[in-house]
């Protein structure tokens, strides 16, 4: 039992961790090692000076979807993590981890629909930046997809984890 419950809590960090990087790092599209761009911000490598100069991306109604859906993953599985701990702690023989498996799959859900949406619509999401076809998605995007099942398989271990002593 413990060694699972170490797997479990591991797992749950690791999720977390990555879903955190996905979120707010700066490559979910690449065109070359100068232009990246991400949910936030358009980045490129200014080369005299070895700094990166950041624009505000330009705000339409699917980047605010994917922006709003991988904020909402991050919180649902943060607050997975802390009704685990509290239930870990307070729960008695026998009770089952609902609470922290639904909320960790709604984070699995969350973050499935915000990268479904990034890749469906990421040419009206970058709509005005230059030789759109030219680029290719960062590893952020990808690091959203991996999520994914990572966090409906620990979503659906809770749900089925059951506290013993």
């Amino acid at each position: 039992m413990a060694l699972l419950l170490v797997f479990v809590t591991l797992l749950h960090l690791i999720t977390l961790a990555m879903l955190f990087i996905a979120t707010m790092e700066k490559t979910w599209w690449v065109w070359d090692n100068t232009k990246h761009s991400d949910l936030w911000y358009n980045c490129r490598l200014d080369n005299s000076t070895g700094t990166w100069l950041c624009t505000s991306t330009k705000e339409t109604e699917w980047l605010h979807a994917v922006q709003v859906l991988m904020v909402l993953s991050v919180v649902f599985s943060v607050v997975s993590f802390f009704v685990f701990l509290g239930q870990l702690l307070t729960m008695s023989k026998g009770g089952l981890f609902y609470f922290t498996g639904l909320c960790q799959v709604f984070a699995g859900l969350t973050d499935l629909s915000a990268a479904l949406i990034y890749t469906l619509h990421n040419k009206e999401i970058l709509l005005d930046t230059p030789k759109l076809f030219s680029g290719y998605f960062g590893y952020c995007f990808i690091l959203a997809w991996v999520c994914v099942p990572l966090l409906l398989c620990s979503g659906i271990i809770y749900i089925h984890l059951r506290k013993k002593e």
